[in-house]
């Protein structure tokens, strides 16, 4: 059974295209009204006579991500089976289900995103400044997250099996508009296997609701946290492998080079006698293999990526 959440808040203008072009692959869809002012659940009940529709409505505004859970929640209740996450606003093509769900009924994947990213072509409908914006967060977001194999990380067109969506701690997810990249996180840490499907987004007369400031502000500091958190989870609280070692003795051999660097070149400054070629080679020294510990660490860590999905579903 498949089910596809919409997060409704200022897409009044789109919305009714957006459902009509779901297919009949899909058997429930999930319309959240986010406190929409424009009252888009009311005007889908009164406006659509698709069957599959159920509307849910907030009382207070919860963003992107709280809208998304209030879906995810619902569907799990009426048991389905793949859940797909589609935005109101038309920038995703409806037509794309069945090849976005694809890996999931064949067992390959847990959780699949749309890559605006694959194709060239795709690229130069994109505005420009969204390249910029959606490049940098995407580094930040493979660090953070652990998927170095994503490049598409904002992207809201998404696709999930019930047994990981059933393993995430959904209320403690980012209900903003981090919700996209703290998913990945938390599907980093149950070890779901993530892949990605290419598309073009569509861009017409929407206006998004993301802040640009906020997020330059909000997200790096988001993103440091949750990629402190994934290397304690998964290199020191539930595995402790090679690459674990590896980022201890980078942590020892930069910090050892670094404070005994400092200390012998503030002690030369006060005495006015240059360090000896020996302390010099003594203090850099750590400092290069600290450097090169990390980058085995980032190596091995970028080839750590999940590769059994939590559940297979088989043949329907």
């Amino acid at each position: 059974m498949v089910a596809v959440v919409i997060p409704s808040y200022k897409v009044k203008d789109h919305i009714l295209k957006v459902i009509s072009g779901i297919g009949p692959e899909v058997d429930h869809i999930y319309v959240v009204d986010d406190q929409c002012p424009e009252h888009s659940g009311e005007f889908v009940k009164s406006n659509c006579s698709d069957a599959r529709v159920k509307v849910i409505s907030h009382q207070k505004n919860q963003g992107v991500g709280g809208a998304t859970i209030t879906g995810y929640k619902q569907a799990l209740a009426d048991h389905a089976d793949i859940i797909v996450k589609l935005d109101g606003d038309g920038q995703m093509d409806a037509a794309l289900i069945p090849k976005l769900i694809e890996p999931i009924r064949t067992a390959q994947a847990d959780y699949v995103k749309g890559n605006r990213f694959y194709d060239l072509e795709f690229l130069r409908q994109m505005p420009f400044l969204r390249k910029l914006g959606n490049s940098g967060v995407s580094f930040m977001s493979k660090a953070a997250s652990g998927y170095w194999n994503i490049m598409d990380p904002s992207n809201g067109f998404t696709a999930i099996h019930r047994k990981a969506l059933d393993s995430l701690p959904l209320d403690r997810i980012d209900k903003r508009f981090f919700f996209e990249s703290d998913l990945l996180f938390r599907l980093n840490t149950i070890r779901a296997v993530v892949a990605e499907m290419p598309m073009q987004a569509v861009y017409g007369d929407e206006k998004s609701n993301l802040k640009i400031r906020r997020v330059a502000f909000q997200f790096p500091f988001k993103y440091l946290s949750r990629m402190l958190k994934r290397i304690f989870y998964n290199y020191y609280l539930r595995d402790f492998n090679i690459g674990s070692l590896e980022l201890v003795l980078a942590f020892v051999f930069i910090l050892f080079g670094v404070l005994f660097g400092a200390w012998k070149w503030s002690e030369s400054i006060i005495t006015s006698h240059p360090a000896t070629a020996g302390t010099v080679i003594l203090a850099g020294l750590p400092v290069i293999l600290g450097f090169q510990s990390l980058i085995a660490f980032l190596h091995f860590d970028v080839a750590n990526l999940p590769q059994k999905p939590l559940s297979g579903m088989g043949d329907w």
